[in-house]
């Protein structure tokens, strides 16, 4: 398993995409030759999450006519790859053949600190951050795909970083892609919330494992006008000396 194929989130691509640049340069840093095709679009999770079943389908079969030849596929979104490990079957429920291909797709599509941790047994990737650092348990990553120690055994082994954790680290940041633009004043309530979390654990930094989450933090950390950094886990395991 040397080889390994990118699956970038639509946010990452277009908004933070130096968190897929610090996915490379950790995977490449341990050795692993990589592959991104350029033809990827969205997985279709905000459609299938807003009722459209229809149009979800449409970039299932995209994404997985795309990657059916991939080998491994590497996503820095827990959110995408539980779209893509839970929802691409369940799509295609009622059509055996893409079905069986959806299933296939959904074997090998992993979150980036799972394939670390679970798939290449590495938890020490030579990262040094000098901070206190804080880890928020984003909703899909937790709940959908059972992640939650692999970014935190990640974090510990980062050279002068240290790990505290924030009350309430499970608890949604308020983002939950549609649901923050349907039901703006209950999403800046939890967000507010999750922020005053992480002022309260003493971190300079939040860390996370999804874009939309650390997006929505880094925006109420803003607003307040706080010096508290929000940054993908990808960036704090690319940092060096």
């Amino acid at each position: 398993m040397r080889k390994i194929t990118l699956f970038i989130q639509c946010l990452v691509d277009t908004v933070w995409p130096h968190v897929g640049e610090a996915m490379v340069r950790v995977l490449e840093g341990l050795g692993l030759e990589l592959d991104c095709p350029t033809d990827q679009t969205c997985c279709g999770q905000p459609a299938f999450n807003s009722g459209f079943r229809h149009e979800a389908r449409t970039a299932a079969r995209r994404f997985i006519e795309i990657f059916e030849n991939a080998g491994t596929i590497v996503s820095p979104s827990g959110s995408c790859v539980h779209m893509v490990r839970h929802h691409y079957p369940e799509l295609f429920k009622g059509d055996p053949l893409w079905r069986s291909r959806a299933e296939r797709i959904a074997a090998r599509t992993y979150e980036f600190t799972e394939f670390l941790v679970d798939v290449r047994k590495v938890e020490d990737v030579g990262a040094c951050y000098p901070g206190t650092v804080t880890y928020h348990d984003s909703c899909h990553l937790l709940r959908g795909i059972r992640v939650s120690e692999q970014p935190r055994r990640l974090l510990r082994k980062v050279a002068g970083l240290t790990l505290v954790e924030m009350k309430n680290s499970d608890y949604c940041c308020g983002f939950g892609g549609a649901f923050a633009v349907k039901y703006p004043d209950i999403s800046a309530a939890m967000v507010n919330d999750k922020v005053d979390h992480v002022i309260n654990s003493g971190a300079d930094t939040v860390v996370g494992c999804d874009t939309g989450c650390l997006l929505n933090i880094a925006g109420a950390v803003s607003r307040r006008g706080l010096t508290i950094k929000a940054m993908h886990i990808a960036e704090v395991l690319a940092h060096r000396r």
